[in-house]
């Protein structure tokens, strides 16, 4: 069940020639797909890219009227490895998935595709994950797309400008038989606009008839003297017809401006953020129109000299927009200005931050800096920088009474009490070695449970503690999601563990879904899915690599039996990897199927019954164990309604999912009973009625009998 379904959407990619499409940007390249003739699309879900896989998913039908190929692939080198068949045959093909990340996965295939070249259209679309928002290293895919000499195109980010940046890029992939790299920011992948559709576009050349009639090229495989030879076509034949492309296409733009001796150059992904930067300067206005000119690199790799050149001619200086580190393009525009003898200076850099995302504010004050350096004139007299004193004492304002708010697990999550029985584990054992892995799970090395001492990669939790696998003293413990686990987690964590005798421990997460990415389903997933396959068991995997010691726990809120199975699993003699596989249901995505079902069944008149938990406040000692261990968003404070009590006690509100985890974890750290679980009936049938109106009876007569005594007492 992913997170989002495009079902209604997707009717949008059946428009035909000069119709208006409406929509979000991942639909727009979709869209743009089925008009280019794409014969086949593979990809790995990963943010902010996941919804193109959601997208091509709820579009199967679409896909298989235009005899188009779709699959969700076990990783990112897989993907890549599909892009196979565009080597020998004209066959446009396109993989997605997430930036830097998944091209470190996929740079195998990657490397060795760049190396043989294509023949058909080979696309790589990548969601560039870069800056405050980012959930991962801060690196750029740049550097990869230099390496390999795969050209990289980074769009301005509105619909037009992507759907021809896709259609575009078949085309300069097969002018130069190489593949190229789509990379599109959060905001590109999420922006809202309209284009003017044309025909999707069934392809001549199949893949039907690419198995009928298979085709051959001893030159094409990676292979001495034929990798040698590969170089040189890259830079004597390659190269050259790429910017030939560019050139003639008009792929990059330039937006003139009355400033004529100074300009701008930026990154396709930026132009907005220059622009709105411009714009509050009083430079540009909402609609595009500047005074200075800007020149968009919607190709970032490779660079055309001769555009470059004729932009800087008659300029006494440049500030380049490149986001990010190290500064490749601004090496490269350097070392094309010099091999020129421009005069033109060029900043970038020395201007803006050597790292970090390129916010409004950051380029706006760079665009200030530069200004006032080279056109003082430009600048209003007050305004820019008055404004920016102004955000700042604004922020030094607000920031003391602002609190911290780490990432943390959605409300029920059913991986919040395996992290509290590993702490409950360890007030016996004492601490032990924990390596982390990527996934929604990596939020326990917040407050409040603060575990975890590295982190490698996606299913590399269990490699991550292989130096730590020795049989002498205390085991290490190691954490994989379901999603992780058959991403490569399988091989490179468990199947290593085996074949080199690891005697440390294993938790697979299994929560049914690839929540981490957007609630896809995958091999382990128990739903049904009509297009893949569903119901491995990760036990039987684990079992089939050579595990001897595993346990499945088919209910992790159970905290007790959570803890208990880790110490067996952290004491055990038995030698070698010891897995516990702890399997619930993603809260959030149960919530999502269950709550429209529960609204329809109570506006039907249905009887429905909703648990949810709550604390005494009369039995609460005030001393919050229940939210150190539990840490759920749902867990509050609240003062405390004795008068002779200052501390605060503990309040469960209405987000309150009724998992039970706060009780369980109570009673299994033998905390305190104040706890207490209520059901919300809605449409009671006669037999609620009556049993509430006795309880209530009954409750009220001991309540007065409670009030008399304390009565008597004080009189006493």
């Amino acid at each position: 069940m992913a997170e989002r379904s495009f079902k209604k959407e997707v009717e949008l990619l059946r428009l035909g020639a000069g119709q208006e499409f409406r929509g979000e940007g991942i639909l727009a390249v979709t869209k743009a797909l089925l008009q280019s003739g794409v014969n086949y699309v593979a990809g790995y879900q990963g943010a902010p890219i996941s919804h193109l896989v959601d997208v091509l998913s709820d579009a199967q039908d679409i896909l298989d009227e235009l005899g188009i190929r779709f699959e969700m692939s076990a990783n990112e080198a897989t993907a890549a490895a599909t892009l196979a068949a565009s080597v020998n045959y004209p066959l446009r093909g396109a993989i997605t998935f997430k930036g830097v990340v998944g091209v470190n996965v996929a740079s195998d295939a990657l490397a060795n595709l760049s190396s043989s070249g294509v023949t058909g259209g080979a696309l790589i679309i990548l969601g560039e994950d870069y800056g405050e928002g980012s959930s991962i290293m801060q690196e750029r895919s740049h550097a990869f797309a230099m390496k390999s000499q795969i050209w990289l195109l980074d769009p301005r980010p509105n619909l037009p400008s992507i759907v021809r940046a896709v259609e575009t890029g078949f085309a300069l992939s097969e002018a130069s038989h190489t593949p190229v790299m789509l990379e599109l920011r959060i905001r590109a992948c999420h922006v809202y606009g309209a284009f003017t559709a044309r025909d999707n576009v069934q392809p001549a050349f199949t893949l039907q008839d690419a198995r009928t009639s298979p085709r051959r090229a001893a030159d094409r495989i990676i292979l001495p003297p034929a990798s040698y030879q590969h170089e040189k076509e890259k830079v004597e034949q390659r190269w050259p017809a790429a910017v030939r492309f560019i050139e003639d296409h008009k792929l990059n733009e330039i937006f003139d401006g009355e400033a004529r001796d100074i300009g701008i150059v930026v990154q396709g992904g930026l132009y907005n953020t220059v622009m709105r930067a411009l714009q509050t300067i009083g430079l540009a206005d909402a609609f595009g129109e500047t005074r200075v000119p800007v020149y968009v690199l919607n190709v970032t790799y490779p660079l055309v000299d001769s555009e470059v050149v004729a932009f800087c001619n008659g300029k006494r200086a440049i500030l380049l927009v490149e986001e990010g580190q190290p500064e490749f393009i601004e090496h490269s525009i350097n070392t094309i200005l010099r091999r020129a003898s421009a005069p033109t200076i060029l900043e970038g850099k020395g201007m803006l931050p050597l790292a970090g995302e390129y916010t409004g504010a950051v380029v706006k004050a760079g665009l200030v800096r530069f200004l006032g350096s080279y056109r003082p004139d430009l600048l209003p007299a007050s305004g820019p920088a008055t404004a920016n004193g102004k955000m700042e004492t604004a922020l030094s304002l607000v920031a003391p009474h602002v609190q911290g708010r780490p990432p943390s697990f959605c409300t029920g999550c059913p991986e919040r009490p395996i992290f509290a029985a590993i702490k409950l584990a360890e007030r016996e054992l004492g601490q032990h070695h924990i390596s982390c892995d990527i996934g929604c799970h990596l939020f326990s090395t917040f407050p409040p449970f603060e575990i975890g001492n590295t982190v490698m990669g996606y299913g590399l939790g269990g490699a991550g503690a292989a130096a730590m696998g020795s049989a002498e003293g205390k085991r290490a413990i190691a954490i994989l999601g379901d999603g992780g686990f058959w991403h490569n987690g399988l091989v490179s964590s468990i199947g290593n563990s085996v074949f080199n005798k690891n005697d440390g421990v294993q938790i697979i997460i299994d929560n049914g879904y690839s929540a981490a990415t957007g609630g896809q389903d995958i091999m382990s997933s128990e739903a049904d899915n009509r297009q893949r396959t569903t119901r491995n068991t990760i036990e039987r995997a684990v079992r089939g690599v050579g595990v001897g010691w595993v346990r499945t726990i088919s209910r992790t809120y159970d905290v007790r039996q959570m803890r208990d199975t880790l110490k067996e699993a952290l004491l055990t003699a038995t030698r070698g990897p010891k897995v516990i596989v702890a399997r619930s249901e993603c809260m959030l995505n149960r919530q999502r199927r269950e709550r429209p079902l529960l609204q329809k069944q109570i506006k039907a008149g249905l009887r429905t019954v909703q648990e949810r938990f709550g604390v005494d406040p009369d039995t609460c000692t005030g001393d919050h164990s229940c939210i150190r261990l539990s840490g759920c968003p749902s867990l509050t404070i609240a003062p405390n309604p004795d008068p002779l009590r200052r501390e605060p006690v503990t309040k469960v509100l209405q987000s309150c999912v009724g998992c039970g985890l706060c009780g369980e974890v109570a009673h299994a750290a033998v905390l305190c009973p104040s706890f207490y679980r209520v059901s919300i009936v809605s449409n009671p049938s006669r037999w609620d009625r009556a049993r509430a109106w006795l309880r209530n009876v009954v409750i009220s007569a001991l309540q007065r009998r409670l009030d008399r005594a304390s009565e008597a007492g004080v009189r006493a």
